[in-house]
């Protein structure tokens, strides 16, 4: 029992840890939530700290896990699979403003997306399998949405949810280097490209300058 007690303490513990961490880095961006300064808010020492923690990588990986649990909870997939023509639209547009509200969140995010690469590093499996939860949720989505006639049909659905991924997820580097980058409006801008009744690439192509006419004598 007394071994039960102690895990459970231990495990509200690192929640503790966790949501301290969001808010520091809301407050002092991703350079300013060191290790030293997460755990004096939690009246820890930095060892006392990653104690719960096996490096200051799983630290921020699981500082992520935890962001993404907190706007599941306020930006849930209930939003997003809504039978309403505007429900995906509002709700991703809805995301990504967000976003531009937690800038040292998203600097985190896009710092281990890059770290993660690495097959070794605690972030890989993370960023995996948030990839593959967002996509499978967004292709059964975006499938409804073609065929309630809202979206366009040319692009099958799943690669139509890896483009809306990598839109998001570059806007966000774009967005950091040029806060003036309005990231909202891009994706939705994304949306009224893939309606079904956006012209067609043809259609856009510039109509050739008729060639100049010459009479038999060559004047």
């Amino acid at each position: 029992m007394a071994q039960r007690g102690s895990y459970a303490k231990g495990v509200a513990k690192r929640e503790e840890i966790l949501e301290a961490a969001l808010g520091v880095i809301a407050r002092e961006g991703y350079r300013g939530a060191s290790v030293k300064v997460i755990a004096d808010t939690v009246g820890l020492s930095q060892a006392g700290l990653l104690h719960y923690f096996d490096s200051k990588d799983e630290l921020f990986t699981e500082i992520l896990r935890k962001r993404d649990e907190v706007d599941l909870a306020h930006y849930g997939s209930d939003a997003l699979m809504d039978a309403s023509p505007t429900a995906l639209r509002d709700g991703y547009v809805r995301v990504i403003r967000h976003n531009c509200e937690v800038p040292g969140l998203v600097q985190l995010f896009s710092r281990l997306a890059v770290d993660g690469a690495d097959p070794e590093h605690p972030a890989h499996a993370y960023f995996l399998g948030r990839g593959a939860s967002l996509r499978k949720t967004f292709t059964a989505v975006l499938a409804r949405q073609q065929a309630m006639g809202l979206l366009t049909d040319r692009i099958d659905p799943d690669t139509l949810a890896r483009i809306f991924q990598a839109v998001a997820d570059g806007l966000q580097v774009q967005w950091m280097l040029d806060p003036q980058v309005d990231m909202p409006a891009i994706i939705d801008a994304l949306f009224d490209a893939l309606s079904p009744t956006a012209p067609s690439p043809t259609a856009l192509a510039p109509v050739p300058a008729p060639a100049e006419r010459k009479d038999p004598d060559g004047f």
